[in-house]
């Protein structure tokens, strides 16, 4: 959804997401989020494009994770609007400075909301130099063995959700891995790998693991849940414990 100002409102997650995950140079995270938060969100945002969540890794100092999304959800709109950043002015004076603290960029998930319902982020974006909140997400990312099949969706949407979300006291948000052509090949993303994922916002680090031990002591999580999910999968799943930026509309 667009504002009337143009920039994407958060109702609801939108159509399209990528979740983008970028391995950088010894000690370059915090250069990269300063030039980010101040060059990168409002640039993208008058293009159509919607900046959901920045995030540092608490468990690698030198992983930044980031949400962007597409409200109408065109992988041709995508392109339109990628092409027009990365060709644009802002990109020209500030790529250079971008690119020098990655090492790869290339980690890139397409993703569509698994339940169309809202999560909890700020209308707007705080302003440069807004102190970040407490807050941790976590994230957890399944590698699946197949494609995605409907059981599988209904798994999530029905037992998963409700179950983390009642362990957590918290929204979660969930997500699949979606199969539109990625029409920005200057930017690879990870095709043909089936993936479910979610997120939950937890108020801080210690409730982030309370919410571990008691997912992990969960009677119906251990014997229920997880013998339906865990056998799908081609590998264990990636867990990351993500701090969100001082601009981060997920906070």
């Amino acid at each position: 959804m667009m504002t009337a100002a143009g920039r994407p409102d958060f109702d609801g997650w939108p159509p399209l997401l990528e979740l983008r995950q970028y391995a950088l140079r010894p000690g370059r995270r915090d250069d990269l989020i300063d030039l980010f938060d101040a060059e990168f969100v409002e640039s993208q945002e008058r293009l159509g494009m919607g900046v959901y969540g920045q995030f540092r890794d608490l468990d690698d100092p030198d992983r930044f994770v980031w949400l962007r999304g597409y409200p109408v959800g065109s992988p041709d709109q995508r392109g339109e609007a990628l092409a027009a950043f990365y060709g644009g002015p802002v990109w020209a004076e500030h790529g250079k400075a971008a690119n020098a603290t990655m090492v790869d960029s290339d980690d890139v998930l397409l993703l569509a909301p698994i339940r169309d319902e809202p999560f909890v982020g700020d209308p707007v974006h705080p302003p440069v130099g807004s102190a970040p909140t407490d807050s941790v997400y976590d994230l957890t990312v399944c590698l699946l063995d197949r494609p995605i099949e409907r059981d599988l969706l209904d798994l999530v949407s029905s037992d998963v959700v409700p179950l983390l979300g009642q362990i957590a006291g918290a929204p979660v948000a969930a997500f699949e891995s979606t199969d539109v052509p990625n029409t920005f090949p200057a930017l690879p993303v990870r095709e043909d790998e089936p993936v479910v994922a979610w997120l939950v916002r937890l108020d801080d680090t210690a409730a982030h693991a309370d919410y571990r031990r008691r997912l992990e002591a969960s009677e119906r999580w251990q014997h229920d849940v997880w013998p339906r999910l865990g056998p799908r999968m081609r590998a264990e799943p990636l867990r990351l414990r993500l701090s969100p930026t001082g601009r981060s509309r997920l906070r």
